[in-house]
C-alpha cells in the first residue's frame, strides 16, 4: 500500500502554495546497496558506503514542528523514523539535513531520499529499493536446490530480502565456490533480473555445471621408505577407475584434500616416523581445465622405537593400575596410533573414577642418537565431579522415560564414564534411534559439577504395509503388516503380520513390553496361526502341517547383559498330506493327523554388542530349551544355541561371526516329532544352497530335515561405497558352512556344506532386506543349489 504521508503529529498539512521555504536535496546512488536485513526487522547491515553528499545550504534557525514521510510501500514509517537522526523541535541545518540524508541511504533500503522543508514541515520523500519476490535456480545437477538456496542466504540473497545488485554478484561468486569445491572448474553462473508488481523483481540464475576436472595424476616426492602406489592407497583421492562414477575419488575437492593429507601422516606416524612433514602441496590445471594434477612434496625423516616410559603426577593412589593400561614396550616401532589408544585409556580410567576432566599429557623424550622416544604420563585428574542433570534431546516421539530407564549413569552421583558407556550402548540396542550421542557439559560456576546430555535421532518404526514380495525360494509373497516397535513412544512392541506366501502363511498378534515392571522383566505375548506348504518347496516332499498357538514369555535380567528367560505356550499342529518318508511314518502312527504340545521353555542370553541396529563391536549369546511336558501329546526337547561376534577390523570394515547349534530329542520313549525338525539351506543358515534342501533326503530326494543341526557364518561388512554415515545399508563377503543329520546320524566335519559370495543388507522401510550372491564350494551329490538369493522382511 503506497502511503501519501505521514505526521508525527496531528497538526494540518500544509499545502506547497503556503510554503514559506522550500529545501530539495536529491542523491541517487550509483549503485545498489546490501541490505542484509529482512523486513520489519529495523537493524541494518553492512554494506558499502554512500554516495558522497553536499551539505545544503538552508535558512538556519528554523525548528521542525512535524516530520511527514511519503513514498511508503513495504517499509513501517517507524523504521524510517529509528534511522531518522532529526527529531520535531530540533532545529535544522544544512549539515543536520545532510546527516539525515546520509543516515537514510546507509540502511540499504532505498535507491532515492529526498527532503522538502514546507513552513517548518519536514517532509522526507522516499523511493525504496525493489524487493526480492522469487528466485529461481535452473541447470544444477550436482546440487540440490535447497542445498543451493541456502548457500545464496548465507551470502545474502533470499526472498523478501532488500534486492542489491552488489549482493547478487557475491552470490554468484559463492555459487561457484560451491561448485569449485566439487572440482567443476568449468561452471558458468548467469543471473537475470526481473520486475515483479508491487516494487518487487524475480531473480533467475541460469548454472551451466559444464565438465567435471578429473585428476589426471597424483604424485607424492621425498619418499623413499614406502613405494608410490602404497602411499596413494592411502589417499581417497585418486585418477579415474570404473568405479570413479560412483565414488567421485577422481573429482578434486580441498576438503578431500586435506584429509588425505592427515591420513597421509598418520600412516607414517603409526610406522615410526616421528619427524614426519609434509613440506608442500601444488594444485593445477591443465589449460582445459579439465584435467587436474597434484603434487605433495613429504619429508619422511628417520625411524623411531619406543624409549622408556614414566609416570608423574597424581595417580589417585593407583600408580600400577597405570602401569598396566600403558600396554607399549620399549624398543617396539613408535605409532601414534597405539600411543593414542593408551592415553585414552588412561583418560578413560579417570573418568570411571570420578574425574571427568582428566588428563594425562605425554611429554615426549626424543634421542636422534639412539632413534627412540620416550614418553613422560602427567596425570592430571583435576577434580572429582558429579552430574547434575541428564538432558535428552532429539526424541519427539519416545518419550523420556524410555531412554531414561537405560541409563546406568544416574544423577546427583558421581561421575562414570564406563556407566556413561554402557548407556549408550543399552540406547542404541533398543533399535529405536539411527544415532545416539552421548557428551558431558561443565556446568558454569560449579567446578565439581557436569550435566550429560544424550542426543538420539529417531528413525522411523511404525509401519502399516500391503504389497508383494519376492523371495528367492517362494516366488511371489504377498503380504500386509501393521506394526511398531516403540508403540506410541512408550517403548513397547505391539505387530499385526499377514503373510501368504506360498510356502509359508502367517497370522500373528504379538506384544512385547521390555519393561513389564519397573525393575525391567519384559513379558511378550504371542497369538499365532502357520501354515507351512511343503509342496510348494522343490526340495520338500509333499506335506502341509497348519499350526496354531498361544504362548507367554517372560525375561528377567540378572546383569546388565544377560537375561534369562521362561515362557509358557499351547500349539495345536495337524499334518496333512502324505509324505514318504520314515520318520512322517513314525509320527503319523504315534500322534495321527493332529497333536498338541504345551511347551514349556527356559532361555538365556548376553548382549554386549554396541547397536541392536548395525553392530560393529560386541557379543551376542543365546541359549533356548522347548520342553513338550507330559500335559501335551507331544514329550520332547529341542535346545538351540547362538554366538554372534562383531569386531571392528578398522573404522569401516567389521568381521561378523555367527554359530547356530540345534538339537532335539524325543523323551519318556516317545519319538521326535518331525514336525519340529531343524533345516538348512537358503538366506539365515547357508547361502548358495536351496531353502531347507541341505540334509537328510527321502528316497525320492524330498528333504526331510533332522534332529541336529550346525550353523556357521562369517562376514565382512563395510558401509555402501558413498554411504559410510548410513548405518542401516551395508555390504558383504561371507564364508557359510553347516548340515543337517537324522536321529542315528553321527555329527561329522565331512557332512558339512559351504559357500563364498557377497550380499547387501538393508533395514528397508518395509522390513529387513537381504540379497546375495554365492557359490557353493563344498556340496554332495543331489545337492540344490541357488546363486541369487532374496528376502524382505521376517516372520514371528
Amino acid at each position: 500500500m503506497v502511503s501519501s504521508g505521514f505526521s508525527m503529529s496531528s497538526a494540518p498539512a500544509v499545502t506547497p502554495m503556503t510554503r514559506s521555504a522550500v529545501f530539495v536535496l536529491s542523491l541517487f546512488a550509483s549503485s545498489f546497496v546490501a541490505a542484509q536485513v529482512q523486513l520489519p526487522t529495523p537493524s541494518a547491515p553492512p554494506q558499502s558506503d554512500p554516495p558522497p553528499t553536499v551539505a545544503p545550504s538552508v535558512p538556519e534557525g528554523i525548528t521542525i514542528q512535524d516530520i511527514r514521510i511519503e513514498g511508503l510501500q513495504r517499509i513501517e514509517p517507524g523504521t524510517v523514523f529509528s534511522y531518522l537522526p532529526v527529531r520535531i523541535g530540533e532545529v535544522l541545518s544544512s549539515t543536520t539535513a545532510a546527516e539525515a540524508v546520509r543516515a537514510l541511504f546507509a540502511t540499504g533500503f532505498f535507491q532515492d531520499v529526498r527532503i522538502e522543508i514546507e513552513d517548518r514541515v519536514l517532509v522526507v520523500l522516499l523511493e525504496e529499493r525493489p524487493a526480492i519476490g522469487a528466485i529461481e535456480i535452473t541447470g544444477a545437477k550436482e546440487f540440490d536446490a535447497d542445498t543451493l538456496k541456502k548457500a545464496l542466504g548465507d551470502a545474502g540473497l533470499s526472498e523478501a530480502r532488500i534486492f542489491d545488485r552488489a549482493v547478487l554478484e557475491r552470490a554468484e561468486q559463492e555459487l561457484k565456490r560451491q561448485y569449485l569445491g566439487r572440482g567443476k572448474y568449468d561452471v558458468q553462473v548467469q543471473s537475470t533480473v526481473s520486475p515483479l508488481p508491487r516494487n518487487r523483481v524475480a531473480v533467475s540464475i541460469a548454472i551451466d555445471e559444464g565438465e567435471d576436472a578429473k585428476i589426471k595424476e597424483i604424485r607424492i616426492v621425498g619418499a623413499s621408505a614406502f613405494s608410490e602406489d602404497t602411499l596413494l592407497d592411502e589417499l581417497t583421492l585418486s585418477t579415474p577407475t570404473w568405479m570413479s562414477w560412483y565414488t567421485k575419488s577422481d573429482q578434486y575437492s580441498r576438503q578431500k584434500l586435506t584429509g588425505d593429507l592427515e591420513s597421509l601422516r598418520s600412516f607414517y606416524l603409526n610406522r615410526g616416523y616421528l619427524e614426519f612433514a609434509i613440506d608442500s602441496t601444488q594444485v593445477s590445471l591443465s589449460a582445459d581445465r579439465r584435467d587436474v594434477f597434484i603434487t605433495i612434496v613429504v619429508k619422511e625423516g628417520e625411524k623411531f622405537n619406543f624409549g622408556e616410559f614414566q609416570f608423574v603426577g597424581d595417580m589417585l593412589d593407583q600408580p600400577e593400575t597405570f602401569k598396566v593400561l600403558n600396554t607399549l614396550k620399549a624398543g617396539e616401532t613408535f605409532s601414534n596410533e597405539r600411543l593414542q589408544e593408551v592415553l585414552k585409556a588412561m583418560t578413560e580410567k579417570l573418568g570411571a573414577l570420578g574425574y571427568a576432566f582428566g588428563n594425562v599429557s605425554p611429554i615426549p623424550n626424543i634421542n636422534r642418537e639412539t632413534k627412540t622416544v620416550g614418553f613422560v604420563f602427567q596425570v592430571d585428574p583435576g577434580r572429582r565431579v558429579y552430574v547434575r542433570r541428564i538432558n535428552i534431546s532429539g526424541n519427539a516421539k519416545t518419550r523420556d522415560e524410555v531412554i531414561r530407564r537405560e541409563m546406568r549413569q544416574f544423577e546427583a552421583s558421581w561421575y562414570d564414564s564406563e556407566r556413561i558407556r554402557i548407556s549408550r550402548n543399552r540406547i542404541d540396542r533398543l533399535g529405536y534411534f539411527n544415532a545416539v550421542e552421548v557428551d558431558r557439559e561443565a556446568v558454569p560456576g560449579a567446578a565439581d559439577q557436569v550435566d550429560v546430555n544424550v542426543k538420539v535421532e529417531e528413525r522411523p518404526l511404525g509401519s502399516l504395509t500391503f504389497g508383494l514380495g519376492y523371495s528367492s525360494s517362494e516366488s511371489v509373497v504377498l503380504s500386509g503388516s501393521i506394526s511398531q516397535q516403540n508403540f506410541m513412544g512408550t517403548g513397547t512392541n505391539v505387530s499385526l503380520e499377514v503373510n501368504t506366501s506360498r510356502v509359508s502363511q502367517t497370522f500373528a498378534i504379538r506384544h512385547v513390553d521390555p519393561y513389564f515392571t519397573d525393575d525391567g522383566i519384559s513379558r511378550s505375548l504371542d497369538l499365532y496361526t502357520r501354515t507351512f506348504t511343503a509342496e510348494e518347496v522343490d526340495s520338500l516332499a509333499n506335506y502341509e502341517i497348519v499350526s496354531t498357538g498361544f504362548g507367554v514369555r517372560f525375561g528377567i535380567p540378572y546383569t546388565e547383559e544377560d537375561r534369562l528367560f521362561v515362557g509358557l505356550a499351547v500349539e495345536n499342529s495337524k499334518l496333512s498330506g502324505d509324505p514318504e518318508s520314515e520318520n512322517w511314518a513314525t509320527f503319523r502312527n504315534e500322534f495321527g493327523d493332529q497333536a498338541t504340545a504345551v511347551l514349556a521353555s527356559l532361555g538365556w542370553s548376553r548382549d554386549t554388542r554396541d547397536s541392536g541396529l548395525a553392530p560393529t563391536s560386541g557379543r551376542y549369546q543365546f541359549a533356548n530349551l522347548d520342553y513338550g511336558t507330559p500335559a501335551g501329546d507331544l514329550e520332547y526337547a529341542r535346545l538351540t544355541y547362538g554366538d554372534q561376534f562383531f569386531y571392528p577390523l578398522s573404522k569401516r570394515v567389521t568381521f561378523a561371526f555367527n554359530a547356530e547349534l540345534g538339537v532335539g530329542l524325543g523323551l519318556f520313549g516317545k519319538p521326535y516329532p518331525a514336525i519340529k525338525n531343524f533345516y538348512a539351506g537358503g538366506i539365515g543358515s547357508v547361502r548358495g544352497f536351496s531353502s531347507s534342501s541341505v540334509g537328510p533326503k527321502a528316497s525320492n530326494g524330498d528333504s526331510i530335515g533332522g534332529t541336529k543341526r550346525v550353523i556357521f557364518n562369517t562376514e565382512l561388512l563395510t558401509p555402501l561405497p558413498g554411504m559410510a554415515q548410513d548405518r542401516s545399508i551395508r555390504v558383504f563377503t561371507y564364508l557359510d558352512a553347516g548340515s543337517v543329520w537324522g536321529e542315528d546320524d553321527d555329527v561329522t566335519l565331512s557332512d558339512l556344506r559351504a559357500s563364498a559370495g557377497v550380499g547387501l543388507s538393508w533395514f528397508s522401510p518395509v522390513g529387513p532386506l537381504k540379497l546375495s550372491y554365492g557359490q557353493p564350494i563344498k556340496k554332495q551329490d543331489g545337492d540344490e543349489t541357488e546363486s541369487f538369493q532374496f528376502q524382505i522382511g521376517s516372520s514371528f
